[in-house]
């Protein structure tokens, strides 16, 4: 039970699978006092998902740490800047129902000076107090391209292809940081006699053991789940969506880039829309508690007529899954990462970041013997639980202010956890701030909040006058910063064709 922790077996491959990879391997090459091998075991024969499409910002810090250069990742996976996303259709249905919720704060020293601006000004929050509206309306970049890698005029994450992003980490993972790649299938699984997972018998007829053992086998949860037994705990009585039908759709290479999301609601749930340089990725979340799969496949496709003249008709996927996450992430010497863990509806893009986040905290507790690893099995079971709650309750707080008619809205607007319903009793004498959310890495800080209770048709406290008026701020910026960006197709195309020349053979013409 005291032995060393030095040896990090990750089963299963994915985004979690090489993120983890990545990341520990990234990590140990720093610290030389603690190296670590890492070896990841994948099945040569189990797809991904790879419908992942959208991160977080914390993505732009994540790719730096483990010495991926941003060209290079804007070239490998196909991606497009991500500056947060728009809902279309939630409050009502009407023809000017849209807010947006952007990634950069709000403008104002504190959250009541910028819900006070607004107040005094009108019109839709995110315009009174940010100037990334303006600035995604016009399909501009967020940076320019003499800035640093990962440095923007405004916050940003990516829109990508999925399975690129998973082929560019493989390739980093073990061409640059020395991760071990076995391609086999897991037969069985070799318990320790204290309850541990000594090794994994792989199909070959070879065993592995580790130290460590990280679960990125994806909703199977090959290892938390099927030999530590972990618990379910099923979160569909509050997000009942459990189907979607995933769609790539082309798009002329002329054709804007959005760097929003865009989120269009419908009668069993909402339409997602991703602009990436060479297609649109395009998916219908439902319930199937309210909608049949036929009349989901006829509203993805009423969608794409109506959004991208002249494409083909969608030939979609169509996934299944549930709501919910463990009840513990950490049993043992063995953690949970990425769909193992848990999984929701994609609204708001929590997959990749949730990843992000339990590798964060697992690096910045990491268990250098087997005697401390139940001590941060503990207390990562306790953020862990957490963030999920607060995932649940803030796509929650999407569902429940709508006044759109129909059985699916009426059932959401009946069932409120009672943690939201908290929240929404308190914020009717005052704002989202800072003491409604204490923890460290909030992955929903009080700006998110504030940006989608009110853009959603939230009323703001009656407030007192600020000093100053933060909105003639934003107005002087947004005007800055129309004239210095480019637009996104302008910048990703000259970033392609500059990618493109660098690696033409010696000799080539031009």
């Amino acid at each position: 039970m005291s032995g060393k922790v030095d040896h990090i077996v990750i089963a299963g491959g994915g985004t979690a699978g090489w993120l983890a990879a990545c990341t520990i391997a990234a990590r140990s090459k720093r610290d030389v006092a603690h190296p670590l091998r890492v070896t990841i075991v994948e099945a040569p024969d189990i797809p991904t998902i790879g419908v992942g499409e959208g991160t977080w910002p914390t993505m732009r810090g994540t790719l730096a740490a483990i010495g991926i250069d941003e060209a290079e990742f804007f070239v490998a996976t196909d991606a497009s800047f991500k500056q947060g996303s728009r809902f279309d259709g939630w409050r009502n249905g009407g023809d000017d129902d849209s807010f947006l919720h952007p990634f950069t704060a709000p403008v104002g020293d504190t959250p009541r000076a910028a819900v006070s601006a607004w107040s005094a000004k009108g019109g839709t929050f995110a315009d009174a107090v940010s100037p990334q509206g303006s600035v995604c309306a016009a399909d501009l970049a967020p940076r320019q391209k003499a800035m640093p890698g990962y440095a923007g005029a405004l916050n940003y994450g990516y829109h990508l292809d999925a399975g690129k992003l998973v082929d560019l980490l493989k390739r980093h993972a073990t061409q640059k940081l020395g991760v071990t790649h076995v391609p086999a299938r897991i037969d069985r699984v070799e318990r320790a006699d204290n309850g541990d997972i000594a090794a994994l018998l792989l199909d070959g007829g070879d065993r592995l053991s580790g130290d460590l053992f990280i679960d990125c086998t994806g909703m199977r949860a090959l290892l938390i789940r099927g030999e530590m037994g972990a618990g379910r705990i099923d979160r569909s009585d509050v997000l009942f969506n459990d189907r979607a039908l995933a769609a790539q759709v082309p798009t002329a290479p002329d054709s804007a880039i959005a760097s929003l999301t865009i989120g269009t609601a419908h009668d069993a749930g909402w339409i997602w829309d991703i602009a990436l340089p060479i297609r649109r990725g395009i998916g219908c979340v439902y319930s199937s508690r309210f909608s049949s799969d036929d009349e989901a496949l006829a509203t993805l496709c009423a969608y794409v007529a109506r959004a991208v003249p002249g494409a083909p008709a969608p030939d979609p996927r169509l996934l299944r899954f549930e709501s919910g996450h463990l009840d513990r992430f950490w049993i043992g010497n063995c953690l949970a990462i990425g769909l193992s863990a848990g999984f929701v509806e994609p609204l708001e893009a929590s997959a990749i970041v949730m990843i992000e986040l339990s590798l964060r905290a697992l690096m910045d507790g990491f268990p250098t013997n087997r005697a401390e690893m139940d001590i941060h099995a503990r207390r990562f079971d306790r953020l862990f639980r957490y963030r999920w709650d607060r995932i649940v309750d803030f796509l929650k707080l999407h569902y429940v202010l709508s006044d759109r008619n129909g059985a699916y809205w009426d059932e959401h607007r009946a069932t409120v956890p009672e943690s939201l319903a908290e929240l929404l009793a308190l914020w009717q004498g005052q704002v989202p701030g800072n003491a409604d959310f204490p923890m460290m890495d909030e992955i929903f800080p009080a700006a998110s909040w504030q940006y989608v209770l009110y853009g959603m048709g939230g009323k703001a406290p009656q407030l007192p006058a600020m000093n100053t008026d933060p909105t003639e701020q934003v107005e002087q910026r947004a005007r800055q910063l129309a004239a210095a960006l480019p637009t996104n197709r302008t910048y990703l195309d000259t970033l392609r064709a500059k990618s493109a020349q660098a690696t033409k053979p010696a000799g080539c013409p031009a």
